[in-house]
């Protein structure tokens, strides 16, 4: 029984990587062309970013989920790979990794925005309160 278990061991070691890494590069390379063939098509960004994203997350499988900055990685590293094939993409792939300051200061003046539209609304409910006349015992 060891000497079975000796001869599988070393077979399985040398693919059990291949396992775990093929279907990811797999999945980067065709969401690459996902990508890169929609937005070529005329498709905006947001559009051709979620049929790739989808694409190499379902592709991906297993418990850890790929987050949405490692497929941006994948497909960027994809097009610089095969440069050549993906030569028309090249000028797509600066709105997969956008100017990090500009989304900042975008998502703060969000906030800021919802902030105020709060404090608004609970103001004007404060008011509407106030000028109710209340009687403690109308049930």
């Amino acid at each position: 029984m060891n000497k079975k278990i000796r001869c599988i061991l070393p077979v399985v070691t040398m693919f059990f990587p291949l396992l775990l890494f093929a279907p990811k590069a797999i999945a980067g390379s065709f969401g690459a062309e996902i990508f890169c063939t929609m937005r070529d098509g005329g498709n905006d960004h947001e559009s051709s970013w979620q049929a790739a994203y989808s694409y190499i997350k379902k592709q991906k499988g297993g418990i850890f989920k790929t987050s949405p900055k490692q497929a941006a990685g994948q497909i960027i590293e994809t097009v610089v790979r095969e440069r050549d094939k993906f030569s028309y993409c090249v000028e797509f792939l600066d709105q997969l990794h956008p100017d990090r300051k500009l989304q900042l200061e975008n998502n703060r003046k969000e906030k800021k925005r919802k902030q105020e539209e709060l404090l608004q609304e609970k103001e004007s409910e404060n008011e509407d309160f106030s000028k109710e006349a209340f009687d403690r015992y109308s049930y």
